[in-house]
């Protein structure tokens, strides 16, 4: 009984990645169907470039997200456009079936890519959405408190 359970909690990590790449592979091919110069010779392809661009977006965005962490600030984080861009570009390069044509192919399916695989993984349960509202009284920590009993946003 106690090896099934860890069996089931072992496979759970690895359903989630599944998921979550045919989830970024969905996106890839809305992006390529959509953005003219986004475009993949085999179905392999497109398959190995959502890989790559997962990889990625899991290893390398970190760094350069804490690089560029200033200009990340002072543009209020649409520079994360750029760096989605700059990515897909670079898979585009590496993956020699897969094909992105110019930088704002790259930019624009960057974009469709981000709001589509977040819609999806929203759908399917596998992101759960990040803003919490619930009604009901805040707990008492002090004499100044507002003694109203509005809602509650926690974001």
């Amino acid at each position: 009984m106690a090896t099934r359970q860890l069996c089931s909690r072992g496979q759970e990590p690895v359903k989630t990645f599944i998921k979550r790449w045919l989830i970024n592979t969905l996106a890839v091919l809305v992006a390529a169907y959509v953005v003219k110069g986004i475009h993949y010779d085999t179905v392999e392809a497109l398959f190995v470039a959502s890989l790559l661009l997962g990889i990625l977006n899991t290893f390398i965005r970190p760094v350069i997200m804490l690089l560029s962490l200033p200009l990340l600030l002072f543009t209020l984080g649409l520079f994360m456009l750029f760096i989605n861009a700059a990515m897909l570009y670079f898979v585009g390069q590496v993956v020699k079936a897969f094909h992105v044509d110019s930088f704002w192919a790259a930019f624009w399916g960057a974009l469709l890519i981000s709001i589509v695989s977040s819609l999806i993984n929203v759908l399917t349960g596998t992101e759960k959405a990040s803003i919490r509202v619930s009604r009901g009284r805040r707990p008492n920590q002090g004499t100044n408190q507002d003694k109203g009993g509005g809602p509650v946003i926690d974001v």
